[in-house]
């Protein structure tokens, strides 16, 4: 007898598992809420100094108009595909742990281990899952530890971006091991600094009385309101942000391996791309129901 042909074809390496995709809707809102999120974040740099945009009194109203963009991505994602209750289920768990880390640093030289976990999240779970569990990690942050306010809405959506832009890193697929780790602190460590500058410009433009060299003056150029921008962060927050940069460095380069086997081994039993149908034909007769293949409509 000769044994059966064994097929050559080289095998392709597993599509990454994606619970929350981001489809045409969510993207399209995504695109919308960033370049709204970019204008919120940097309108002081172009308000004319009588045009009264660049008063304090005025960005909280700017600030709360932006929490329903939030929301509405948040939706879209969810509507776009859909999302199940394993999906739902790990998105609450992932934020309840995100929220209860972030007290555990708050005040202490900006150390912050929820960054790490929102950076192997993303990186796991993909990019739409991320933008999802940052912002909901973030309101649920605010709210456990007493933080709503008016930078409520950029927290989120900053925070959003930055484990979105752990979904978006490259090789999902392929890369593994001490090189895949070294990309994630990496980006964790410029992401930590993306993140607190983009916080800076929001709290910015809002302090009175501050050094000439360092406070925003409405109405003037805006590479002069720049210059004074670096400034104020080289002044005022590098060492908060070298801390919650280095302490995610650290968390991702030493227990960043077995949160990442975890998460992947939780995505491959969850089996979200899983299809699930059901039987519509009736079981009579006393008993328990019985289960039916769909496959080809048979017993």
């Amino acid at each position: 007898m000769t044994s059966p042909a064994r097929s050559t074809r080289p095998t392709r390496p597993a599509r990454p598992v994606r619970p929350v995709r981001i489809g045409p809707r969510a993207a399209a809102a995504l695109v919308l809420v960033t370049l709204i999120g970019i204008a919120a974040f940097g309108w002081p740099l172009l308000a004319d100094r009588q045009s009264g945009l660049a008063h304090s009194q005025d960005a909280p109203w700017l600030f709360a108009a932006l929490l329903p963009l939030l929301v509405a991505v948040v939706v879209a994602t969810i509507a776009d595909n859909g999302m199940d209750a394993k999906a739902v289920a790990m998105l609450g768990v992932l934020a309840a742990v995100g929220a209860a880390l972030r007290p555990l640093g708050a005040g202490t030289a900006g150390l912050e281990p929820m960054f790490f976990l929102m950076v192997l999240s993303g990186r796991v779970l993909g990019p739409g899952f991320g933008f999802v569990l940052g912002s909901v990690t973030m309101f649920a942050s605010a709210l456990l530890t007493g933080g709503v306010g008016p930078w409520m809405p950029f927290q989120m959506l900053a925070m959003g971006w930055f484990s979105l832009g752990a979904g978006l890193l490259p090789g999902p697929e392929r890369l593994r091991g001490r090189a895949e780790l070294l990309m994630l602190a990496a980006y964790g460590f410029l992401g930590s600094f993306a993140y607190g500058t983009v916080m800076n410009l929001q709290g910015w433009v809002i302090l009175q009385g501050m050094g000439q060299g360092i406070s925003f003056h409405p109405g003037e150029p805006v590479a002069a309101n720049l210059a004074r921008f670096v400034a104020y962060c080289l002044a005022t927050s590098v060492g908060w942000d070298l801390g919650r940069a280095a302490l995610t460095v650290v968390l991702t380069l030493t227990l960043g391996a077995t949160l990442l086997k975890a998460l992947r081994r939780a995505t491959r039993k969850a089996a979200f791309d899983a299809p699930v149908s059901f039987d519509s034909g009736a079981v009579t007769g006393p008993g328990p129901a019985l289960e039916r293949s769909t496959d080809g409509g048979g017993a």
